[in-house]
């Protein structure tokens, strides 16, 4: 793989989350706030399978490797040197380790996700 892309994929189920951190430099606008559930994890703590949330804002990430599917809400992803990606429901996104980025919420996002650290 040579860089990020976006791919659409449909499905809408629903969880229930808690809190998690946004350290408040990746703030960038608004008040965004992060919730998610890790579902699985490997022994090593290398690789997750879970769901996260955020709500409205923009915010910054450096990013690890990392699969996921939006299920709710809508995001411009904006990756340094790269795409800038629009998600929304069913759509499959592909992040690169270390990939520096700058997510618009537009509406609360609720994906699925693998990553491996």
């Amino acid at each position: 793989m040579t860089h990020s892309f976006a791919l659409h994929v449909p499905g809408v189920p629903d969880a229930e989350l808690v809190p998690g951190p946004l350290a408040p430099e990746q703030i960038v606008s608004g008040t965004p706030e992060v919730t998610g559930k890790v579902v699985w994890e490997s022994a090593d703590g290398r690789q997750a399978r879970g769901i996260w949330q955020i709500t409205p804002g923009i915010v910054t990430d450096t990013e690890a490797d990392e699969l996921f599917v939006v299920l709710s809400g809508s995001a411009t992803i904006e990756v340094e040197g790269g795409p800038t990606l629009r998600v929304g429901p069913g759509d499959m996104a592909v992040l690169r380790e270390g990939d520096r980025t700058r997510w618009t919420v537009h509406e609360t996002l609720r994906k699925v996700y693998a990553v491996n650290l």
